[in-house]
């Protein structure tokens, strides 16, 4: 699978960022992933705090288990070397 699907979007608030990956074709979800400060880098593949799906009765659940492996794959590959040491993303 292509990771081109997946989108990573980060909110600055008091606390710090909120980091979160989106899977943009179905099956839709999004994750908020937090840094790994048990990681070498202090932030890895990201530890998942929250998992969004749609609401559907007919939803085959076992997809998006497949597919948060890959958007915690997709986190880590999207950050550039001054992120991954950034306080921005580890404070």
């Amino acid at each position: 699978m292509s990771l081109n699907h997946f989108l990573r979007i980060e909110r600055e608030e008091k606390a710090g960022a909120k980091h979160y990956v989106v899977h943009t074709t179905d099956p839709q979800f999004s994750l908020e992933l937090s840094p790994d400060r048990e990681a070498p880098d202090k932030m890895g593949r990201g530890v998942l705090k929250r998992l969004s799906v749609p609401n559907s009765w007919t939803g085959d659940y076992t997809k998006y288990g497949k597919l948060m492996g890959k958007a915690q794959e997709f986190f880590a590959q999207s950050l550039t070397p001054e992120e991954r040491t950034g306080n921005r993303l580890t404070g």
